[in-house]
């Protein structure tokens, strides 16, 4: 199995977002998503500012040309308005393991029920549809915030890569990695659809 044959463009949307393929248009969209909390200002992640974006873009869509990744913009179901980005990344076909990265929402959004419904829709494709065996989440030592919301996912920390990135700056980066394996995805679903119906 090619990556190419792996993913194709799908469009995702259940609640209150959809996701759909990322395009080179969306870059002002993005921007304007990413400066509701002033995003790119967070050192220990990757969000687009207006003097990145291109770069931003340019690069998710050469992965998808490459069937390494899916990039897509989360939409507000209700205006349509993009409010951030996810993608599957890192892809595995031959092995069916595949990452779910580069997620980030506009600041209103976050701590809502927007990122469990995001996750859902990608882990059911992804396990569902694509019939990966292990879906990964990798982070940064100090995003907090993201692996807690990882854990609270009901994914496994597997472990920490030590001096995994050399930043532009030249810090080294420790990259903390979590997972979900298919025998895991039922119980995972249900403790998510139960999170987001008491929500």
């Amino acid at each position: 199995m090619t990556n190419a044959k792996w993913f194709a463009d799908i469009e995702l949307g259940a609640g209150s977002v959809s996701l759909r393929p990322m395009v080179a248009s969306d870059a002002a969209a993005l921007v304007d998503a990413a400066a509701d909390g002033q995003l790119w200002e967070l050192w220990y992640t990757q969000v687009p500012s207006a003097d990145t974006v291109d770069q931003y873009v340019a690069f998710a869509l050469a992965e998808k040309a490459a069937g390494r990744a899916l990039p897509f913009v989360v939409l507000d179901a209700d205006s349509g308005q993009v409010i951030g980005s996810t993608r599957y990344c890192n892809a595995d076909p031959e092995h069916r393991r595949l990452e779910i990265g580069y997620t980030w929402y506009a600041s209103r959004y976050q701590r809502t029920p927007v990122n469990s419904q995001c996750k859902l829709l990608l882990l059911e494709h992804a396990f569902e549809v694509l019939g990966a065996v292990a879906v990964e989440f990798r982070t940064h030592w100090h995003n907090q915030r993201s692996r807690q919301a990882i854990a609270r996912l009901g994914a496994k920390q597997d472990g920490v890569l030590r001096n995994h990135r050399i930043e532009a700056d030249g810090a080294r980066r420790d990259t903390v990695v979590f997972s979900i394996l298919d025998s895991e995805w039922p119980a995972v679903a249900k403790a998510l659809r139960f999170r987001l119906q008491r929500r």
